[in-house]
């Protein structure tokens, strides 16, 4: 019989939405035969915190280990709250780091974070980026095992051309800095006035509305889906040639290594976890974060060379190949053993 895991942390996933980090993580133990319990996908914040203790009270006994998502928002205390009982009942925790602000979480709460991370079995980070960061703390025990993916389900799309046509997809927040994809597409227009750019996420704080604003007034040529399902829009990316990224805090976005499975060479900002996973000029490429000049410059580079741009979108490929659950799903097995 396999071992059972307990896995708290951000599930809200749902057959009307993408999954999560956390769903994809737990389809692939699954299939490993772990059993796994996990929690919690109620959005109500107290509901959600409430389920949490509810789904641990009643199987901390059988779990061998308590998996715990950290994040830098108000779940980070879910977190510290989850790892002491876990302690208390001597149950063998590990931390999953997320979010590329967690560093400024673990200077602003440093009594709360050395609780949750000295006594963890296992310290696990998905990204290089945070690995270093936890490390810097004085923590040694931080594995770096990366947020996994299906890469069956992405099917690679060899273009020999490349048109002024843009993708963007996250959610519109302003820490993810949408406007910066509307700037770098208006400068973009002035030598390509056929430049058009789809943008594809949830509103989170009315950024949304801002940008619909901003093309308005701007007169730009963009298409705002909104939320859409993952097949809906890796099939939508077909349509189109370069991906931007705009974050001004970012870890290691999985919909920056969606694209690179899909074969679009990605344009982004160098904040956070980007230059540990993206190489500058082999597999993407990097500019300074609020800097529509910088990366309206970046993509015309690619559309002028069409040959370079090939080639990075097949090493973008490569790259993704690191994160495919095939391959990892033996690191999980090392932890969980």
């Amino acid at each position: 019989m396999g071992k059972t895991v307990l896995y708290i942390g951000n599930r809200l996933s749902s057959s009307n939405t993408n999954p999560t980090t956390h769903t994809t993580l737990e389809e692939g133990l699954k299939a490993e035969g772990f059993e796994v319990i996990s929690a919690s996908p109620l959005k109500n914040k107290l509901l959600r915190l409430s389920h949490m203790l509810l789904v641990f009270f009643r199987n901390f006994r059988k779990a061998n280990y308590v998996l715990i998502d950290v994040y830098s928002t108000q779940n980070f205390w879910y977190a510290v709250l989850l790892a002491r009982l876990s302690a208390a009942f001597s149950k063998k925790y590990i931390p999953i780091l997320h979010g590329g602000d967690l560093k400024k979480r673990f200077q602003q709460s440093p009594k709360p974070s050395a609780k949750l991370l000295k006594r963890a079995y296992c310290i696990v980070s998905p990204s290089e980026y945070l690995k270093a960061e936890v490390e810097a703390l004085g923590y040694t025990s931080v594995k770096y095992i990366p947020n996994p993916l299906f890469l069956a389900k992405y099917d690679f799309q060899q273009r020999t051309s490349f048109q002024p046509k843009l993708l963007w997809v996250r959610a519109f927040d302003e820490i993810y800095n949408p406007l910066l994809a509307l700037k770098t597409l208006e400068i973009l227009r002035h030598q390509h006035p056929s430049a058009e750019l789809c943008m594809v996420g949830p509103d989170k704080d009315g950024s949304m509305g801002k940008c619909r604003k901003y093309a308005s007034e701007k007169d730009l040529q963009v298409d705002f889906h909104g939320k859409l399902k993952k097949k809906k829009w890796t099939r939508l990316a077909a349509s189109y040639d370069i991906f931007l990224n705009t974050s001004n805090i970012d870890n290691t976005p999985v919909s920056v290594i969606e694209a690179m499975a899909l074969g679009l060479p990605v344009v982004s900002t160098n904040i956070g976890g980007l230059p540990y996973l993206i190489e500058n000029g082999v597999d993407g490429l990097l500019v300074p974060p609020n800097d529509p000049t910088a990366m309206e410059a970046k993509v015309s580079a690619l559309l002028e060379d069409p040959a370079a741009a090939k080639t990075m979108a097949a090493a973008g490929r490569k790259k993704s190949t690191q994160f495919d659950w095939e391959l990892i799903k033996g690191q999980w097995h090392e932890v969980l053993s």
